[in-house]
């Protein structure tokens, strides 16, 4: 990744679209890291990463919602180069510092409002970097510039996404909800670990708060497993189709109360086919 283009960090296979989308731009996206032969199991270690001092940026996705990794701020490797991070999956859901990234974006549609608001989080020295083929909308220079209302802004999303801060305030902000996220996690992955009927191949040190996969032992039992849920209220459990088995995705919204429930189906479910 030289400069002028980037680099990029592989939570997963890399879509074709996104690919294609970069060959139209140039020599754009150089995959610096991958953990495909470990089956995403873990992130990409520092050791394992192949980072250019000439690349313009460095880019990863900090929650890969398929195979639910998670990347802290500890885990950020050390790279002499701005760092963009695709925090869509995981914002405000936990405290995050700022001054390590060069630039932050997220989609609203996990954590804050509905899809088609973005948040952008950049540092005051990246702007006016745009290149050439930059459309002006998407120029962040010119964006601040007109105070993120260049063009007709989305105004319901924004709105909503307003509800959703003064909610995030009243639970006691983003430490409070980090806290109450930690132990939502805690207890559904403690129980997967000890039941042995299910299992989450993800490295302990890894896995995502948001987002957590698992498969049960005789997958033979899939289909009645999401039968059982549905009729018990529970629904959305089926996983990527990429990857199979089932995935729990406990956003911010999601009260313990929603995991406690998910839970004791579980322990039913498997007493009764286990």
């Amino acid at each position: 990744a030289r400069q002028g283009v980037g680099g990029a960090v592989e939570g997963e296979v890399v879509e074709a679209d996104v690919d294609q989308e970069a060959e139209a731009v140039g020599d754009f996206l150089d995959d610096l890291g991958s953990t495909e032969t470990a089956g995403f199991t873990r992130a990409v270690r520092a050791d394992e990463l192949q980072l250019d001092p000439q690349a313009a940026y460095f880019h990863l996705c900090t929650n890969e919602t398929i195979h639910g990794i998670e990347i802290g701020d500890g885990g950020l490797p050390a790279s002499a180069v701005p760092v963009v991070a695709d925090m869509s999956s995981h914002i405000l859901s936990r405290a995050v510092d700022v001054s390590r990234y060069g630039l932050i974006y997220a989609g609203a549609q996990k954590n804050i409002g509905p899809s088609g608001l973005v948040i952008v989080i950049v540092r005051d020295d990246l702007l006016g970097r745009a290149g050439s083929l930059t459309p002006t909308v998407m120029d962040y220079k010119v964006m601040a510039d007109h105070g993120s209302m260049l063009n007709t802004p989305p105004t319901y999303g924004i709105y909503i996404a307003g509800l959703v801060f003064q909610w995030l305030k009243e639970q006691g902000g983003v430490a409070a909800i980090e806290r109450a996220n930690v132990e939502k996690a805690r207890l559904l992955y403690d129980f997967i670990d000890a039941s042995g009927f299910y299992r989450n191949e993800v490295d302990a040190g890894c896995r995502s708060r948001m987002n957590v996969p698992f498969l049960l032992r005789d997958e033979t039992l899939n289909e009645a497993f999401l039968s059982g849920a549905r009729a018990a209220g529970l629904t959305q459990l089926k996983g990527h189709k990429s990857v199979g088995g089932m995935r729990a995705s406990i956003y911010n919204a999601m009260p313990i109360e929603g995991v406690r429930a998910l839970v004791d189906y579980m322990r039913d479910f498997a007493a009764r086919n286990g």
